[in-house]
This record gives structure tokens, C-alpha cells and sequence, in this order.
């Protein structure tokens, strides 16, 4: 790609220009043991060339394992750079989302502490001070990677937000990427600042367009110790395409959405929606965008491929993000046509962006994809059989328990490496819980939608199983509720505890959930 104006032309602040030093240079502000924040949020907007250096530099020397830092981001970032740290053994915790195939494989062998927190909440309590409470609740460094630097030197971020507001406010050190390689995002970014409390004040957000802080976060110059010219282009997330799951999965909802409307529970043009990330968010996505719905808003955390399809179809009028997530085909078509999507895509810090107040406020339509739920509608987002991580809850947890409807979606079974319908999507029992039965009020597959607003537990067992499950699984687990309907008198959420994980367990021993066939 192309420059896009050159470094002294985007640090505005002529006094910065004197801290501008190489990659390499910036390795000595790295020590071990240090708490290092990054901006970054699905892989975008994360600082690229400095990280690299410092791999170089752990790789080149033999340190694996002697420079190991603490890292705390707002969620994944590019795999070149906490990929390539996994491997070099140059993390020793890192909060709260990942994506990362070998940071993935270092976390569950034990290699890597990993904490797992609801994004919102994750960058308030960082701010609290809380990860960090035993080395006096700040942070050593910041790593950011920015657009531009303003006159009066406050940091004009790039294509995430993210928690990198919260880094820069109590890092004591900050080192600025410029990525002079990309077109600047000046101009698309609300950094509203929240304090601590008691002198917490409301969010004054009371509608998506709304603009309630600052294109830039404010900065304090004293702490930027350098400043490093970037030409990196993000690392795009390759996208899946939509089978025929995922679109029956989004025909059920949109087919959902135009009840809801015709009982008045929602207006034409909906409520602001928001939408997970993966093949069934995009689905869901790309049947609004054919839907007979128009004006619609989308108030959410990253915006994927689809987005741009949404907006291009004139249905989608405003999208409120914390982050782009695209493919690499995704960001060729942002690029080609940034001048219009600029003007309708603002980007605020996830503590807005996933904010309780703001989702409860706006009425947010909350559609997520966990791993699987069960016939009581609890969901695990993040752990496979209950203990190996895969990525993190992210700010699921955040839409479910605060939307106006809080949706949740998944394919009804999926083929293991021995039978093509070895896992499914509904089980009796999750053996993680991530998201209640007290937060969710649709659960969809490609089966069906079951709508469990007002139904008592043994009602919604019904429904689950009688609208989501597959039909390889509906016999056994209608025979399973009702022998343990049976066994316990008719307890109020009855279940088998000798049984309830037969099917995890044997998926992990057969290779197959279905421990009745042979």
C-alpha cells in the first residue's frame, strides 16, 4: 500500500519529533517481568513493527523464556506479533481475549496464565488497577499504534479503540507507533474518559450518532518516550463463508424480527443490533441486508466483511464499532471506498462500546454464537468440554445480560473427526456456564428458534429441545428430561447428575457425543 503522508506531517507536535526513534531502538524499554499494554482489538489497530523488533531481538539472542512480560489488550491482535511471542516464550499472563493458535496451545498446556473477563468490564478494572494491584495498579509501558499526534500532543488512534485509551491513561511509559502506510483514521473515534469511582459520572449517550467526547485521547506528553514510523498494514482475518447452516440460522432470525414487529414489540426499523463475530454473524447480517427492514443502526463491537455490504445496500444507516475486523478481501473494499464508510462508521473505546448503561439505554439487540447450551438455556462460550479455552467470552456476556432481546445462535450439531453428527449444539447439561439461563431469551439453529421470554425452566427445556436440538439428539434428550423429571419428583430444573456429561465424555474417550451408537 501506499504512504499516506509522511511521519513529520502526522506528529503535529513538532516537540514529539525528537523522540523519534527505530524499532530496534525501542527494545531497551522492554524488561523482564514488565505489565505491557497494547492497543488492538481483532487484529487491527495493534502496534506491529516494535513487537517484531523485540521478537528479532529474543530470537537473535537466545532470551526464550528469560524477557516474559505481562500483557494486557483490549482483545486478539495480529498473530505475527502474540503468535510469535507465544512461541518465543515471552508471555507469562495475558488478559482477556485471544485468537492466537499457538498462544491458544500455550495457554492450555499451562505455559501462559490467561484470565478471561467481559471486555467492558476488563477495561474499567484495568483502569481500577486490579490486574496489576501487586506492582501498585498501573502499567510499565504502553504500545500504541496510532494515526496522527494533535498539536497539544493527545494520540489519534488507528483502526481500533479498544482499551487503548485506558493504556495510555496509566501507562508510565508510552511508546507510538505512526502508521504513515495507512490512510488516517482522524475523525472516526469517540474517546469518552470515565474516572473511578465515587466521581464516576453518567454516559451521556442517548443515541448511536451521538458524538459525547474527543477524536483523539488525551495524552499526557510527558510519558511518550518514543515515537516509531510504521508502514504495516493490518494482519486481515481470513473470513468463512456462509454455508447453509449459518443461512438457515439467519432465516430463522429474520424471519423472528418481522414477528416481533407485527406484535409492535419492535419498531420497522428494529433496535440498534449487535452482532458477534464468525460464518453465522455474517449470515446474519447478510440476510438483514435482503430483509424488507430499512434505517436500521448497528451499535456492536467489531465490524466484519458484511458490514460493508450492509451499508453499500443503504439499509444499514450508522454503525457504532470499537474495532474493524475484515478479511484481507474486506479491507481492499474499506479502502476503495474509506471516504463513505468514514462518515458512517464511528468507533468508540469498548467501555462504551460494550457498556452496560449504553446497551440497557439504547435497547440493543444482542445476537451472539457460543459453543453449545443446554436444554435450560444456559451457554458456554469459551471452554470445550468444559476446560480447554478457546478465545475468550469477549463482550458476548455483556450484550446477553443487558439487551433489549438477548439472542444466542449455533449450528444444532457439528461433525467430529469420526461422525459427521458427533457433537451437539444442545447438551443437558454445559459444562461451563458463560452465559445464564437468567440472560438469554432466544436460542437459534438451523432446526428452529426457540423464544423463551416467560417460560418457566421446564417449558423452556421443552422448547429448546422441541425448536434447536438436531434430530439425531432430540429422542435422547426428550427421554433424558423426562426420566429426570421422573427421578427427582419434578424438581424445578431437574437433571441426572450421574448422566448429564455422558455426551462430553464421550466425545472425549469415542470421538463422538452419541455414546448409544456403537
Amino acid at each position: 500500500m501506499s504512504n499516506h503522508g509522511t511521519l513529520e506531517s502526522r506528529v503535529r507536535n513538532k516537540e514529539l519529533l525528537k523522540l523519534v526513534k527505530t524499532p530496534e531502538q525501542c527494545v531497551e524499554y522492554f524488561k523482564d517481568g514488565m505489565n505491557v499494554g497494547m492497543s488492538g482489538f481483532t487484529p487491527v489497530g495493534y502496534p506491529k513493527v516494535v513487537p517484531v523488533a523485540l521478537c528479532d531481538h529474543v530470537e537473535k539472542n537466545n532470551l526464550q523464556g528469560k524477557l516474559k512480560l505481562n500483557l494486557f489488550i483490549g482483545a486478539s491482535i495480529g498473530a505475527e506479533v502474540e503468535d510469535r511471542m507465544a512461541t518465543l516464550d515471552m508471555i507469562d499472563r495475558r488478559w482477556p481475549y485471544q485468537t492466537g493458535k499457538e498462544l491458544g496451545k500455550a495457554i492450555n498446556s499451562g505455559k501462559i496464565r490467561m484470565g478471561d473477563k467481559h471486555l467492558s468490564m476488563f477495561a474499567q478494572d484495568l483502569k481500577f488497577g486490579f490486574f496489576t494491584k501487586d506492582s501498585g495498579g498501573g502499567l510499565d509501558l504502553g504500545v500504541i499504534e496510532a494515526s496522527a499526534i494533535t498539536e497539544n500532543g493527545d494520540i489519534i488512534l488507528s483502526g481500533a479503540v479498544g482499551c487503548a485509551n485506558e493504556v495510555i491513561d496509566i501507562a508510565d511509559k508510552i511508546i507510538v507507533e505512526i502508521n504513515t502506510g495507512l490512510p488516517s483514521f482522524e475523525g472516526m473515534h469517540d474517546i469518552f474518559m470515565t474516572d473511578v469511582p465515587p466521581y464516576r459520572q453518567i454516559i451521556p449517550l442517548t443515541d448511536a450518532k451521538q458524538r459525547i467526547g474527543t477524536p483523539w485521547v488525551p495524552t499526557d506528553t510527558s510519558k511518550i518516550v518514543a515515537i516509531v514510523e510504521s508502514k504495516m498494514p493490518d494482519n486481515g482475518r481470513a473470513l468463512r463463508g456462509t454455508d447453509p447452516q449459518a443461512q438457515a440460522i439467519a432465516d430463522n432470525i429474520v424471519d423472528f424480527f418481522s414477528v416481533e414487529v407485527k406484535a409492535g414489540r419492535l419498531p420497522k426499523n428494529l433496535l440498534p443490533l449487535q452482532s458477534g463475530v464468525g460464518s453465522i454473524a455474517n449470515a446474519v447480517v447478510g440476510g438483514l441486508t435482503t430483509s424488507p427492514f430499512e434505517d436500521l443502526i448497528v451499535f456492536t463491537e467489531v465490524l466484519q466483511d458484511t458490514f460493508l455490504d450492509f451499508m453499500d445496500s443503504g439499509k444499514c444507516k450508522y454503525i457504532n464499532c470499537t474495532s474493524l475486523s475484515l478479511s484481507n478481501e474486506g479491507f481492499e473494499l474499506w479502502w476503495k471506498d474509506f471516504a463513505k464508510y468514514k462518515n458512517m462508521v464511528l468507533m468508540r473505546p469498548q467501555q462504551i462500546s460494550n457498556n452496560p448503561e449504553v446497551i440497557r439505554r439504547l435497547g440493543a439487540i444482542g445476537m451472539n454464537t457460543p459453543l453449545e447450551f443446554d436444554i435450560f438455556a444456559h451457554a458456554n462460550s469459551t471452554h470445550a468440554g468444559g476446560t480447554r479455552m478457546l478465545n475468550g467470552i469477549g463482550g458476548s456476556g455483556d450484550f446477553e445480560r443487558n439487551a433489549y432481546i438477548s439472542m444466542m445462535h449455533c449450528p444444532s450439531c457439528r461433525a467430529s473427526k469420526t461422525d459427521e453428527f458427533g457433537i451437539s449444539g444442545v447438551v443437558p447439561k454445559v459444562p461451563h456456564v458463560d452465559h445464564t439461563e437468567h440472560d438469554i431469551d432466544v436460542l437459534v439453529t438451523e432446526q428452529g428458534l426457540a423464544d423463551l421470554r416467560g417460560m418457566s425452566p421446564l417449558d423452556r427445556a421443552r422448547e429448546i429441545i422441541n425448536k434447536c436440538a438436531h434430530p439425531t439428539y432430540k429422542d435422547y434428550l426428550t427421554d433424558y428430561l423426562e426420566r429426570g423429571i421422573k427421578a427427582t419428583g419434578g424438581h424445578h430444573e431437574p437433571q441426572l447428575l450421574d448422566e448429564c456429561y455422558n455426551l462430553h465424555l464421550n466425545l472425549a474417550k469415542n470421538g463422538t457425543m452419541r455414546f448409544w451408537e456403537k
